[in-house]
């Protein structure tokens, strides 16, 4: 007999809210289905971003490519947080 993985607090939680989300848009029906957002489709940013290495250095972003951030995995930057002062 395998003995099962026990999942964490947090990853019990996170499957069940995507079981959750995933009933509630299965059950409205869209003539055309809208974009789900990046934090809904990947269950409240479970990877976050990562910025590219070459050679075990960070990659530097191209300023010649403005719709691309070759800087981050994926070509998009995360948002700046904002500091208290």
């Amino acid at each position: 007999m395998k003995k099962e993985k026990e999942m964490t607090i947090g990853e019990v939680t996170r499957n069940v809210l995507k079981e959750i989300r995933d009933a509630i848009f299965d059950s409205i029906s869209f003539d055309n289905k809208p974009e789900i957002p990046d934090h809904l489709k990947y269950g409240m940013m479970e990877k976050p971003p990562k910025r590219a290495r070459t050679k075990g250095r960070y990659r530097a972003d191209d300023k010649s490519t403005k719709d691309v951030n070759e800087a981050w995995v994926g070509g998009k930057a995360p948002k700046k947080k904002k500091r208290k002062k």
